[in-house]
């Protein structure tokens, strides 16, 4: 009883900043304004909700910050599928110390990229837009690729020896073996890349100026001037920033679980 009183009891504090952003999303302009603060709308106001999809082009940065889940979905979880195969179930020479460099990219400060991102895209055009952020996700990511090598270790090297006397290559081991008794570790990756993908929030600000092409982890701050800020709005907006995150939690979290569980075993 004692344990399931302190886990309801830190629940609880987690789900303060929701719940306040929740409520807040339902004041009115100047309610967070008074002395003392009043954290429960009186009134209730609804009409939020419908004005701040007419303030701000809400349905755009949806849409843009969709295209950048999309893309890095099928980008990093894709070609990171691909390298932790080849990291755990080929052998060539170097193997260990190319896997030794792909962690040790993990050191870098992705920060420290931006100017020669920078360099290399501006004689193409594709600054301003999704499509320089969209780019770098199609050859993995290192972390990804580090959760499913060490899935893939974990499975009988036996089925592969098996499926080739058979007569299958390594493509139908790898589709018809590796990634079916892989479902957890590619669904824990894939809910990260979602995460990571929909809350990305320092490419696109730095490098995308014009308000429509934003995504909407960046465009909530339209909301926000130097002198002000609509909280009610921000806070809606943000509402409508978390819900979906949410969601795919939910029904992703069995998944998320097992598949962490499983990635730090060791063969």
């Amino acid at each position: 009883m004692l344990t399931y009183l302190a886990l309801w009891l830190g629940s609880f504090i987690y789900a303060i900043p929701f719940l306040w952003m929740l409520l807040t999303s339902f004041m009115g302009p100047g309610q967070l304004r008074y002395t003392p603060a009043d954290f429960w709308p009186d009134p209730w106001t609804w009409q939020n909700y419908a004005e701040v999809w007419g303030t701000a082009p809400l349905t755009n940065w949806i849409a843009n910050s969709l295209i950048l889940v999309g893309f890095g979905l099928f980008g990093q979880t894709f070609v990171s599928i691909f390298v932790a195969f080849g990291f755990a179930r080929t052998r060539f020479p170097g193997r260990n110390l190319f896997f030794m460099l792909v962690l040790a990219s993990l050191m870098l400060p992705y920060h420290m990229l931006v100017v020669p991102w920078f360099i290399m895209f501006r004689p193409t055009g594709l600054l301003n837009g999704l499509w320089w952020i969209v780019l770098p996700d199609l050859w993995g990511n290192a972390f990804y690729i580090f959760i499913l090598r060490q899935f893939f270790l974990n499975i009988p090297v036996d089925l592969d020896e098996a499926a080739q006397i058979d007569g299958a290559n390594l493509l139908q081991v790898l589709f018809r073996i590796v990634i079916p008794l892989s479902k957890p570790a590619i669904v824990t990756v894939a809910v990260f890349n979602v995460i990571a993908k929909w809350n990305q929030f320092f490419w696109p600000f730095v490098f995308i100026q014009t308000p429509d092409k934003l995504t909407l982890a960046v465009g909530i701050r339209w909301f926000r001037s130097q002198y002000s800020t609509d909280f009610p709005m921000l806070m809606t907006a943000s509402l409508v920033m978390v819900a979906p995150i949410v969601i795919a939690f939910f029904f992703a979290q069995r998944f998320l679980v097992r598949g962490a569980a499983l990635a730090g075993v060791k063969p």
